[in-house]
C-alpha cells in the first residue's frame, strides 16, 4: 500500500469512523484510517448495541446542532440501506426540588431552536408509559423524535462505505510516534512509517499519548463507567415501540433503552466510575455504581430488573467542562482533534463531517465555537472540574 496521503484518521471508533467515511467522499483513496486495536474492539468508548440520540439538551449550544444529526444519520442509512436510528421518544425527568432537575433549562433550549417537545405531568406520563413510577413533585419531559443509534452498527457502516469509496483501513496498527513535518505530519507506526498533509486525532482515552508527539497535553479525565443489561421476564413492556430512552436528573442522573440488541433492557449511571487509565482500568463490574443503579430502578421502572444478563465497561474522557472539543491544534492548524467527553456518540456522524470539513477546509459552517481549545476550561490551569451529566 501506499505510505503518503492527503488525510489520515488517528482512531476508528464512533467519531473516527464517520471522520474517514466523509474525508473518503471528497478525497477517496487518499484518505487512510488507523486503528491500534481490532474494527469493532469493546476498549474504548464506541460500542454495544444503542447509544441515545435525543433533540432534547438543556444548552442551546447543543440544540443547535441536535437536529443536523439526525440529517447526517438519515444520510448514511439512504446510502447503506442500513437502519441506525430507532425512534422510540425520550422522557427526561427528575425530582422538582433539585437544580439538577429543572427541566425548565431544557424546554428553554429547545424553544430557542424552534424544536418539539412537551411538558407533562407525572400522571399524564405514567398514563402513557406506565413502566414508570412517578411523584407528584417530578419535572418530566417528552421529546417524541429521540431514540437511540446503534453503535456496532454505525461504525461498521462508516467502515465499510469509507471503504467503498477508496479509503485505506489498518487496524492492529498502534502508533508509536507523531512527528510534525514542514508540510504534515509523519507517523511511526507497527506497519511502518505514513505521512499526510493532515491529521484527523479521535483517539479518545489515548488522546494525551498521541498529543505527546507534538509537545501537547490536555486538562482531559478518564473514568471507567459501565452499562447493565437485565433480563426482565417482562420484555413486551420494553419492547422499543412500546417504551422511551430516558435520562433521570437528580443527586446522580441515570439513564436507560429499550430491550434492543439482548433479549434485556440496559441501563447505567452517568459519570459513576471511577478515574482510570487505560493501562489502569478494571475492565470488570463496579459494585458501587450498580447497586445506586439498581435501588433506582426497584424505586421508579421496577419491571425493567430482572437478572443480571452482563455489565459491559467503556471509557469516558472529559474535558474540565465536560463540553466536547472539536478544533484544529492552533500551532499546527493540519491537526484536527475531536474529545468526546462520555456523550458525543449521537454526534458521531455530524462530527465525522465536522471533522473533515476542518482538515480539508480549516472551517466548518456548523456553529462549534463552544467546543474550542480557546476555552478557558482547557486554558486556565485554575479551572475546576465540573463533570455535569449530560447523557
Amino acid at each position: 500500500m501506499k505510505r503518503d496521503y492527503e488525510t489520515i484518521v488517528l482512531g476508528l471508533g464512533g467519531i473516527g469512523s464517520a471522520a474517514l467515511y466523509w474525508l473518503a467522499r471528497r478525497i477517496g483513496g487518499d484518505a487512510l484510517g488507523l486503528e491500534q486495536f481490532s474494527l469493532g474492539h469493546h476498549l474504548g468508548a464506541s460500542q454495544d448495541h444503542s447509544r441515545i440520540i435525543r433533540l432534547a439538551y438543556d444548552n442551546p449550544a447543543y440544540t443547535a446542532l441536535t437536529p443536523h444529526t439526525f440529517i447526517h444519520w438519515r444520510e448514511v442509512e439512504a446510502e447503506s440501506g442500513v437502519q441506525l436510528v430507532h425512534r422510540t421518544g425520550s422522557l427526561v425527568f427528575g425530582p422538582g426540588d433539585r437544580p439538577e432537575a429543572d427541566i425548565d433549562l431544557y424546554t428553554a433550549a429547545m424553544r430557542s431552536a424552534g424544536l418539539p417537545f412537551e411538558r407533562l405531568s407525572p400522571e399524564e406520563a405514567m398514563r402513557r408509559f406506565p413502566q414508570f413510577r412517578l411523584e407528584e413533585s417530578d419535572q418530566v419531559l417528552y421529546s417524541a423524535n429521540d431514540g437511540f443509534v446503534d453503535p456496532g452498527k454505525a461504525n461498521a457502516v462508516h467502515i465499510n462505505l469509507a471503504r467503498a469509496r477508496g479509503a485505506a483501513i489498518l487496524d492492529r496498527t498502534p502508533v508509536q510516534r507523531l512527528r510534525t513535518l514542514d508540510d504534515g505530519v509523519e507517523l511511526e507506526t507497527s506497519q511502518g512509517a505514513f505521512s499526510a498533509r493532515r491529521l484527523v486525532i479521535a483517539a479518545s482515552a489515548w488522546t494525551n499519548q498521541v498529543l505527546a508527539g507534538v509537545g501537547r497535553k490536555l486538562p482531559l479525565t478518564v473514568t471507567e463507567e459501565q452499562v447493565t443489561y437485565f433480563s426482565t421476564p417482562h420484555l413486551r413492556q420494553f419492547a422499543p415501540e412500546r417504551f422511551p430512552v430516558w435520562i433521570w436528573h437528580g443527586e446522580d442522573c441515570f439513564y436507560g433503552f429499550p430491550a434492543y440488541g439482548e433479549a434485556a433492557t440496559k441501563a447505567g449511571q452517568d459519570v459513576g466510575g471511577d478515574a482510570v487509565t487505560p493501562e489502569t482500568r478494571k475492565m470488570e463490574p463496579n459494585l458501587r455504581p450498580l447497586e445506586r443503579l439498581t435501588r433506582f430502578l426497584e424505586a421508579r421502572i421496577p419491571d425493567f430488573l430482572g437478572p443480571v444478563l452482563y455489565t459491559k465497561p467503556c471509557l469516558y474522557t472529559m474535558p474540565p467542562d465536560r463540553n466536547f472539543i472539536l478544533d484544529t491544534l492552533p500551532e499546527y492548524p493540519y491537526i484536527s482533534l475531536a474529545v468526546g467527553a462520555g456523550h458525543a456518540f449521537k454526534f458521531a456522524c455530524l462530527f465525522g463531517r465536522i471533522l473533515s470539513d476542518l482538515a480539508l477546509d480549516g472551517r466548518t459552517v456548523f456553529p462549534i465555537s463552544i467546543f474550542s481549545l480557546a476555552r478557558p476550561a482547557i486554558t486556565d490551569p485554575s479551572f475546576q472540574p465540573v463533570f455535569r451529566t449530560l447523557g
